[in-house]
């Protein structure tokens, strides 16, 4: 206003000709431009004003927050542990051939479907073939042989018994012509008695003598040497032995399928020389398989055999195959510290393949009964700590915080170990920064019903 002031007095000083003075026009045109300005920031203040009021009558509004809700409830759960398995076959046989042969029969198996005993190659066995004939030759020369032993039927043998056999009949015919003359003479006197008792001894000594040697020649050809009969049998047995292992070469030349499945590998073709320790085909019994998972010592001391697993295969998107847990390994590696856990997974239809790769959930440390709500009505007070809060949901439908301690996780479910009661509704969508005491507008179907007191209480 002083600047304002000198101006004026500067500029009265001198005086305009004719009519109304500069100075005096100025401080008019600036007197205007001053009003205006304190109109307009008079009109903005009271636009002010009427915002304001307009605010805080708003605020006076009751608010009322849609949320969706859901019922805490008993039910089983448990503790899940998510890994990455390979699946292989529960059975699979690399056959290699036990004999040096040519493949002279082999058809292109690889993929092909096969059952228990089916011919898959044959191996040239001519030569095995000849010196099987030779054998079974051998063996019969060798029976006929020992059973001629056995039965006595040599020929030297014979000869000498039956020579045996005639010296004492005709020792005996003397023996007894003798003791007749004998006796004649000694009843006319002719002879001592004590010559006609030795002449009948004679006679007696030649009948026993002749009894010998025909139970001798009987016994010889029923039986001969038990040496000569251990020979022929030990013959008999070493070419039976020659024949039987002539036999099972002969069948090692028939390569057979161990067990139905199918062929996945085929390593030689009709016309390759295989020989003994060479891969030949590979069959795998895909009709049940087994994820083998690695896990570490502490998860695996928590995981027993029969425990349920889960399998989603990477082949079959979207796709869950219920298995359970056949073997947990009693060893651990030695650099990785890990255990080696097997899954059985049940594959009838042979959707899956071996060697494939799945993703495992393994469901261990089961409760059968617990209270349990949908993970997202948790809010957690730490990312790996077991508390936080849930809003609850009374009769009037107004939110409440309530503190709770959790448990075992599972499906999207969480399991409330302390703080909630079976049965309470709790927010499981917008309680995020829902405030406490709010009230909540929810489904119809899930609104809390006020409770009736009981007349007999």
């Amino acid at each position: 206003m002083t600047l304002f002031r000198d101006n004026m007095t500067e500029e009265t000083a001198v005086p305009a000709a004719g009519g109304e003075s500069p100075a005096r026009q100025l401080l008019a045109d600036r007197r205007a431009q001053a009003g205006g300005g304190i109109v307009l920031l008079l009109v903005l203040f009271l636009f002010w004003r009427g915002c304001h009021k307009s605010t805080a009558g708003e605020g006076d509004t009751k608010v009322v927050v849609s949320v969706q809700v859901a019922k805490a409830e008993r039910a089983p759960i448990s503790n899940e542990i998510t890994t990455v398995a390979t699946l292989s076959a529960r059975r699979e046989a690399t056959i290699m051939p036990k004999i040096s042969g040519q493949i002279a029969q082999m058809a292109l198996v690889k993929n092909r479907p096969v059952r228990e005993g089916d011919v898959i190659a044959l191996l040239e066995s001519r030569d095995l073939a000849a010196q099987r004939a030779e054998a079974a030759a051998a063996l019969e020369e060798a029976n006929t042989s020992a059973h001629e032993t056995v039965n006595g039927a040599i020929p030297l043998t014979n000869v000498q018994d039956e020579k045996a056999v005639r010296d004492a009949r005709v020792a005996l015919e003397n023996a007894r012509k003798t003791s007749e003359r004998r006796q004649l003479l000694f009843d006319e006197g002719g002879i001592s008695k004590k010559e006609l008792e030795a002449s009948k001894q004679a006679l007696i000594n030649a009948e026993n003598d002749l009894h010998v040697a025909e139970t001798s020649a009987s016994v010889h050809r029923g039986t001969t040497n038990p040496g000569d009969v251990a020979i022929a049998q030990s013959k008999a047995r070493q070419a039976s032995d020659h024949l039987a292992n002539l036999d099972a070469q002969l069948g090692y030349s028939v390569i057979r399928a161990p067990f139905a499945g199918t062929v996945t590998e085929q390593f030689q073709y009709q016309g390759d020389f295989a020989n003994p320790g060479s891969k030949l085909v590979t069959v795998a019994d895909a009709s049940s398989l087994i994820a083998k998972v690695q896990v570490g010592e502490a998860t695996a001391a928590k995981l027993k055999v029969g425990d349920a697993v889960s399998v989603f295969p990477d082949e079959l998107p979207g796709v869950a195959v219920a298995g359970k847990i056949d073997l947990v390994g009693r060893g651990a590696d030695a650099q990785s510290r890990s255990v080696e856990v097997w899954i059985s997974v049940p594959n009838p239809a042979g959707r899956l393949r071996p060697n494939g790769v799945a993703r495992v959930v393994i469901a261990s440390e089961s409760i059968p009964d617990a209270i349990v709500v949908p993970s997202s009505a948790v809010t957690l007070d730490a990312t790996n700590g077991n508390s936080g809060t849930v809003m609850v949901v009374d009769a009037k439908s107004i939110a409440h915080e309530v503190h709770v301690t959790i448990g075992r996780k599972s499906g999207g479910r969480t399991q409330i170990t302390s703080g909630l009661q079976n049965g309470k509704l709790v927010v499981i969508e917008g309680n995020y920064g829902l405030p406490d005491g709010t009230e909540v507008a929810v489904p119809k179907a899930e609104a809390p019903k006020a409770e009736v007191a009981d007349p007999a209480k």
